[in-house]
């Protein structure tokens, strides 16, 4: 072997080296991305929901009160987390208004805000992530979660317009399984 296949040799060897130093980084930079804790984006509050963007939803046969999703105010979050504005009707006509947040990995929920009368909203004091009850009456977490927007624990679609589609239809992630 003469001098300049040795220098094209060593020369080889140490691309080669330095290529398999980049990709083992790589590697071990995919990895660490798995085990970074979740993070919640930074949330804006909505405008105030109006009657013609309304979606009832239905939530079971012994619900207590009406409840609707304000379709302008639907977004999917890059943190996985899909917001609304959520309108709760009782029996008696009393109406509350919530900006809130589900998140699909942990079938978790969250009130941000609390919308009142004149269409302000009012940060809600209890700013924790609680888990969905699957209850029998007002449900309405657990069938908007289940219904439309998680499927197998992760966020069902992150295509806005494709959640609409089906609460405009009312055809449920559940109508789906049933087929």
């Amino acid at each position: 072997m003469n001098k300049s296949s040795r220098t094209a040799l060593l020369a080889g060897f140490a691309l080669l080296s330095a290529l398999q130093a980049a990709f083992a980084q790589s590697f071990d930079e995919d990895f660490d991305d798995e085990n970074k804790p979740w993070e919640e984006i930074a949330v804006q509050l909505p405008a105030p929901p109006k009657a013609e963007n309304l979606l009832p939803f239905y939530v079971s046969p012994t619900a207590t009160q009406s409840f609707a999703v304000d379709g302008k105010s639907l977004s999917v979050g890059s943190d996985g987390v899909v917001r609304y504005t959520l309108i709760s009707v009782s029996q008696s006509g009393a109406r509350n208004v919530s900006y809130e947040g589900i998140r699909c990995e942990t079938f978790e929920r969250k009130i941000y805000a609390i919308g009142q009368s004149n269409g302000a909203w009012v940060r809600a004091r209890r700013d924790k992530w609680e888990g969905i009850v699957q209850g029998f009456a007002n449900r309405q977490h657990a069938a908007l979660a289940t219904d439309y927007f998680c499927e197998n624990r992760s966020v069902y679609s992150s295509d806005v317009e494709k959640i609409l589609r089906r609460m405009k239809s009312k055809q449920t992630l559940v109508d789906d399984l049933r087929r």
